[in-house]
């Protein structure tokens, strides 16, 4: 008790000192050596808490505390197969214990073992008839069907076996809890047997359907639909109107149905009921009709109902949408609209559903309609020229919505410059009122307006949203980093919004950061593997099973996530990077990682965007917002850029594999090595990286602005721009000729010689022509206004990127040259020559080696210098040009500023000790 209170407590250490003072008095106690195992395996000792465990498993052990330790031992060490091993030979022990079944069926569902799940349900079953394992079983063969590859096979042998088993339930009455029904028509709906699961739901069966609201109701619904049923769905959505006249779902179904039985021509039978659910309306006088009364019923209602209101609008909008409004006399959609914002003008809600309908105003009408709302807010008399101001928060809230609407009608974006900086001025002042209820540079007005925003609205996450944005795209990361964990970003968010963070957190240079945001991202993504069993799991317990489909697939979905590839990708060429020869070698970097050029982990024909693109708020009119191309123009340029990072990454991983030295022309021998096939490999990947290359400046010639909140673009622009791209793709070509130097060796190699020498020549003129582009100052002061050069930035972590990566295959050239030259020097040691002729390629590589130090050591003094003049840069000195600045403005303008000056001396900071250190790495390259 005492090692598991420790253990409890987080104080690993003493948890081993108590077991190990237990197993000294009783060398055989199980659970005091699976304990000491947890605490071992707590400390980073994996080996030996692994092995510890083994000793224990290999008893096959049946007593529950020691079940139970090795349990969350396996777990903690992402084991659960080994958990399923455990309890089966528990069971084979203690073939009657309920308990130790249930913990082999839960063992199994951990690792989806479906086709186990099932017949560990049926022997649980057998022990204990009850009928919660019957219906695991049931579910494990519905989970067959859904992971069958063959969608045949679902259909004739998973499904229908699962269909007869709960069959039988039924004949004999057995069927007792709702989740059982559940089940039923789970199966029934997959199989299609659509009129036997409405059966089902209609009958005594549905009566247990009780938990969730409407549930009947809703099943039903979605089998009429299936089946065509459009009477039953018309009578049903009515009589639920009937009930609540504010559920919006009933009403899209209410006017669907009704056009369709307009459309079939549809009549009631002559006797008898209209339909299964009821009457049944199929006019459009009879909709008109029925939306006028739910109007009139709300208006005895005890709270204001926007259903009816906005139904009403979606009818003239199907009406006009099939060229039939006018003879219904609904009413004029300006006058509705007007009614309903004096109605609701205050709640947030108004704009989200006026916008729907914005397309029923002619644009002739626009002006008159906004005038016409702002002439019922109540705001106080403007006096010589000063603002018309709300007096209270709800006319702050009208006038809000006013503004807004104004804007996605795109009032505001049809004025003159002059005119949109009075607006802006204009919101700025209503902003500032505001407050005591609750320029050339228009950037640093809106970062000065926004910090000052959250400085009274702390957790304002809109206000932080945008900060994030206009931080990056000035290329100041340091402010971001505590914006964005000021979010809290919680679980599936890491995946929804963590785009706003990993794009920008390398490309700026603040290395240490980006290492931190990746770790967030990944440390979701693997933990939810582990989390999406516990949840299966406890769906099982609880009957949930409906929900067990989903978590599967939200597994799938987080697991094929593109923001999930790419932060893989983008960590390990960070790693690479950052450590790569300058604490460890590539090859054991690569090593630990795991890393190998042949495989391809990323799924890409199912890869998901799953981020959230409209996180930001957005009131512009819908030709200014993000559309769907926008959304697909986005996906294609990130999986271009992942294609190319990727191979990147798998070509780097394919240098250390080169490096085995073996006889020159012994082409036998190095097939033995398995070298040739590497070679082959790197060949093959480069090819794909061409064809990479390729689609990025193909998709760039389109040259395509998102919208300003849209998706951030790829950092794809700059890396061909700066040239990057043109430079890593002549490396890789490099390995290809050194590979064929070893292999020919240096005697009738005049011709790879020269290669090799024009290839490096023409390297040293690309680095130095990368270099050149990341010349400038990042900050410069203009006639007292500041003015940033990001894109400086983005081109020295390039330069830095390719700069290892150049190492990288230099290091590669290194261990190919030396053993030549060594036993060239044996040889003029053994003929007493001194006259032996060194080949060109040792006197081009030593040259080129000589220029790298020297362009390497340039580089460093240009961050020097960039360092020098951040530091130097006086702020206060700045002139703020717009002397309508209040103190308070002015106060937050410095502290802006203050934000992106700091933010950049990091990152200089920061890339400038990288490139020492490569410097380090370039003077160690003596052949």
């Amino acid at each position: 008790i005492k090692t598991a209170d420790y253990l409890d407590n987080g104080n690993n250490k003493m948890a081993i000192q108590q077991a190990d003072k237990l197993l000294k008095k009783h060398k055989d106690l199980h659970c005091a050596k699976v304990l000491k195992a947890i605490g071992l395996q707590r400390t980073g000792k994996q080996d030996e808490a692994f092995a510890l465990a083994q000793e224990v498993a290999a008893l096959e052990p049946t007593d529950d505390n020691s079940l139970q330790a090795l349990t969350i031992l396996y777990r903690e060490m992402h084991r659960p197969e080994l958990v399923t091993k455990l309890y089966e030979a528990a069971v084979k022990k203690v073939p009657n214990s309920e308990e130790y079944h249930s913990h082999l069926f839960m063992a199994y569902a951990r690792v989806g073992e479906y086709k186990k799940m099932q017949q560990a349900g049926m022997a649980l079953y057998k022990i204990v008839p009850k009928n919660p394992y019957y219906f695991w079983s049931v579910m494990s063969l519905i989970m067959q069907s859904i992971s069958a590859q063959d969608e045949n096979l679902s259909k004739t042998m998973f499904l229908p076996l699962a269909e007869r088993m709960v069959e039988k339930m039924v004949k004999e009455e057995k069927i007792e809890a709702e989740a059982e029904v559940e089940l039923y028509y789970m199966i029934l709906e997959r199989l299609e047997k659509y009129q036997e699961a409405l059966s089902v739901v209609r009958g005594k069966l549905g009566e247990k359907l009780t938990s969730e609201l409407q549930s009947r109701e809703n099943k039903c619904m979605a089998m009429y639909k299936k089946l065509g049923k459009w009477p039953e769905c018309n009578a049903l959505s009515r009589r639920l109107l009937l009930k609540n006249s504010d559920d919006w779902q009933f009403y899209i179904t209410y006017f669907e149905s009704i056009f369709q039985l307009i459309d079939y021509n549809w009549t009631p039978p002559a006797e008898g009921e209209h339909s299964l659910e009821g009457e049944v309306h199929y006019s459009v006088e009879q909709a008109v009709k029925f939306v006028e009364e739910r109007i009139t019923e709300e208006a005895k209602s005890s709270r204001p109902l926007r259903g009816p209101y906005l139904a009403k609008l979606e009818l003239i909008r199907r009406l006009q949408h099939r060229g039939c409004n006018d003879e219904y006399k609904l009413g004029d959609p300006e006058e509705l609209m007007f009614q309903y914002f004096k109605k609701f003008g205050d709640k947030p809600c108004c704009l989200t559903d006026l916008k729907v309908f914005v397309d029923l105003l002619p644009s002739s009408q626009y002006t008159k309609f906004i005038n016409q709302l702002l002439g019922v807010i109540p705001l106080s008399a403007p006096v010589d020229g000063d603002l018309a101001l709300p007096a209270d928060i709800k006319a702050l809230q009208q006038h809000l919505c006013v503004v807004q609407l104004s804007r996605v009608l795109g009032l505001y974006h049809s004025i003159d410059k002059t005119q949109k900086l009075s607006v802006v001025r204009e919101l700025m002042l209503r902003y500032h009122h505001g407050l005591q209820f609750g320029e050339e540079l228009a950037v640093w007005q809106s970062l000065t307006l926004l910090e000052e925003g959250l400085s009274h609205s702390p957790s304002n996450a809109q206000f932080k949203l945008l900060l994030i944005r206009i931080y990056c795209m000035l290329g100041a990361f340091e402010p971001v980093v505590e914006l964005y964990s000021s979010l809290d970003a919680k679980h599936i968010q890491h995946d929804t919004i963590g785009y706003l963070l990993t794009r920008y957190a390398e490309a700026l240079g603040q290395y240490a950061a980006a290492s931190q945001s990746c770790n967030f991202a990944l440390r979701f993504f693997h933990s939810n593997q582990k989390d999406t069993s516990e949840y299966i799991i406890q769906a099982y317990k609880y009957g949930a099973f409906e929900k067990i489909p989903e978590f599967i697939a939200f597994r799938n979905r987080l697991n094929s996530s593109l923001h999930f590839a790419q932060v893989r990708t983008e960590r390990m060429l960070l790693d690479l990077l950052l450590e790569a020869n300058i604490s460890t070698s590539l090859e054991e970097s690569i090593k630990s990682m795991s890393l190998s050029p042949e495989e391809d982990d990323i799924p890409w024909k199912d890869l998901r965007d799953n981020r959230d693109l409209t996180v930001l708020f957005n009131w512009d009119p819908k030709d200014r917002d993000i559309s769907e191309e926008h959304r697909r123009l986005s996906l294609e340029e990130e999986t271009i850029w992942l294609r190319i990072r990727s191979l990147t990454l798998r070509l780097i991983s394919g240098l250390p594999s080169l490096s085995h030295a073996f006889q020159p022309k012994n082409s036998e021998k190095a097939a033995e090595n398995g070298v040739s096939s590497k070679i082959d490999t790197i060949r093959t990947l480069l090819q794909q990286l061409e064809v990479a290359m390729d689609s990025g400046k193909r998709f760039l010639e389109q040259t395509i602005q998102y919208p300003v909140l849209g998706p951030p673009p790829t950092r794809m622009a700059g890396f061909f721009s700066n040239g990057s791209c043109q430079c890593q793709t002549s490396l890789f070509y490099l390995v290809s000729d050194i590979y064929e130097l070893d292999t020919n060796g240096l005697e009738d190699s005049t011709d790879i010689q020269e290669r090799i020498g024009n290839s490096l020549k023409s390297l040293l003129e690309q680095l130095t022509d990368l270099f050149n582009k990341c010349k400038g100052d990042l900050i410069e002061v203009r006639d007292g206004i500041l003015k940033t050069h990001p894109n400086v930035l983005e081109n020295l972590v390039f330069f830095v990127e390719t700069l290892s990566i150049t190492l990288w295959i230099s290091s590669y050239c290194d261990s190919v040259l030396r053993p030549f030259k060594s036993n060239l020097q044996k040889k003029k040691k053994k003929k007493k020559e001194t006259s032996i002729v060194m080949p060109p390629v040792f006197t081009s590589f030593l040259d080129y080696v000589t220029e790298l130090q020297t362009l390497t050591s340039n580089v460093i003094d240009h961050i020097k210098g960039l360092e020098v003049m951040l530091t130097a840069l006086k702020l206060e000195e700045l002139s703020l040009e717009d002397t309508l600045l209040s103190q308070e403005e002015k106060k937050f303008t410095k502290t802006v500023q203050g934000k992106v000056q700091s933010s950049y001396q990091h990152s200089v900071q920061e890339i400038g000790e990288l490139l020492k250190k490569r410097l380090d790495t370039v003077k160690k390259l003596k052949i």
